[in-house]
């Protein structure tokens, strides 16, 4: 879930905090548990559907599995989970909204299991007849964030990370969103450091082994500029272009960097392959 940069969702403190082995263990499976919610969700995406009957749906999986969805109630938003679909570029609200074929939609899934939070997001398809002009676009939004999570070691500034990316998208013609950021998490759910998703390699502060952030791009196929819309939460682009946004949660280990939310059936971007399902056991079986 995107934060500010100033306002509600900038981080609590200024203080990046460091973590040990124990706390990477915690994030392993809260960010397991945050990818597992998307993988069960998938065949629930279909024309019809509605993205309060989505958030129903996960808010079951996710306290089913003795976890809670971080964005119910956080700061007044009202659901489990963020549905963005096509011109919404985050924090889009569930509600009667129905899915149609040719949709892209965004889902934003945070846990918190024994009290690590887990944060990722991916795009989907709706139904078969996805423009060509939006498949590129989420094609290159999630090669995007993998670029920007490439650069993550101890040593390189954070800078590099929204380097990476701007360069990428920058390269096809799209846009980066301003307006919103990566964040420092753990614990807490907006934490230090913020993580731009633009800039030049040598801004912001040095990277550490042990620091938790998640790396979340928005890419839109016009202009970067945005609106929020009067409830306070859903952000579109002004142009009404298309925007696409994929998130992962990541750990700044001695060598270079691990993904907590790794899809455990290796979805990681649309379309989606669901025999991968039926072969990978959901997580949480062997909690005690």
């Amino acid at each position: 879930m995107p934060g500010l940069g100033l306002g509600r969702g900038a981080p609590r403190s200024e203080q990046i905090k460091i973590h040990g082995a124990d706390a990477f263990d915690g994030m392993r499976q809260a960010g397991r548990l945050a990818a597992a919610t998307l993988d069960f969700i998938i065949p629930h995406v279909r024309p019809g559907i509605t993205t309060g009957e989505l958030d129903r749906l996960c808010h079951e999986f996710i306290v089913g599995h003795e976890a809670i969805p971080a964005p119910l109630n956080y700061r007044g938003f009202p659901k489990s989970i963020c549905t963005s679909i096509n011109h919404v570029v985050c924090h889009g609200i569930p509600g009667d909204r129905r899915l149609m074929d040719g949709d892209i939609l965004n889902i934003d899934v945070t846990v918190i299991l024994d009290g690590w939070h887990g944060d990722t997001s991916r795009m989907f398809f709706v139904g078969e007849r996805i423009p060509l002009k939006a498949r590129k676009l989420v094609e290159v939004t999630y090669e995007a964030m993998m670029r920007g999570i490439a650069v993550v070691r101890p040593g390189a500034h954070i800078g590099a990370i929204g380097d990476a990316i701007q360069r990428y998208a920058e390269s096809h013609r799209y846009s980066v969103v301003r307006d919103f950021c990566g964040h420092g998490v753990g614990r807490i759910f907006h934490d230090a450091p913020s993580i731009l998703h633009y800039g030049r390699p040598e801004d912001g502060p040095v990277m550490r082994e042990g620091m938790f952030f998640t790396v979340e791009p928005m890419i839109n196929a016009g202009r970067y500029e945005v609106k929020v819309l009067s409830d306070g939460w859903t952000a579109v682009t002004k142009d009404r272009s298309l925007s696409a946004q994929f998130e992962h949660t990541v750990g700044v280990t001695a060598t270079g960097y691990e993904i907590f939310t790794i899809s455990p059936a290796d979805l990681h971007q649309p379309p989606y392959d669901l025999s991968l399902l039926a072969e990978n056991p959901r997580p949480g079986s062997d909690r005690p």
